[in-house]
């Protein structure tokens, strides 16, 4: 799978991994060493996350039903916590940096296929 911000025509990541299930989404990123360019996480349903137990901070968008950017987090350092979003109907964990290189805010448009 791969997402891509629709409006700046920007590749987000080329390799994401779904977390669909209970047991995927409590796993989420724990274990891994590191994200690779090009790596993403798809956390669905999900409307807020934790970083308890990583080894590496992640840039984070919430997403709305429509792949809408509600919010994005830059650089979020191990041990920390997001606050709740209402509306977010999943959540793209990607490496630090993925926001800024491709100029992803609010209100933008992500495909994922």
């Amino acid at each position: 799978m791969t997402a891509f911000n629709i409006r700046s025509g920007n590749q987000l990541a080329d390799s994401i991994e779904v977390a669909d299930n209970l047991f995927k989404r409590m796993k989420g990123l724990l274990g891994k060493k590191q994200m690779r360019a090009g790596e993403a996480l798809w956390i669905k349903p999900c409307m807020s996350i934790h970083t308890f137990l990583m080894r590496f901070p992640i840039d984070v968008i919430f997403l709305d039903r429509r792949n809408q950017v509600i919010e994005t987090v830059r650089n979020l350092q191990p041990n920390r916590i997001t606050k709740l979003h209402l509306k977010s109907a999943s959540v793209l964990e990607l490496s630090v940096g993925v926001l800024e290189a491709s100029d992803t805010r609010v209100g933008d448009a992500i495909e994922i296929k």
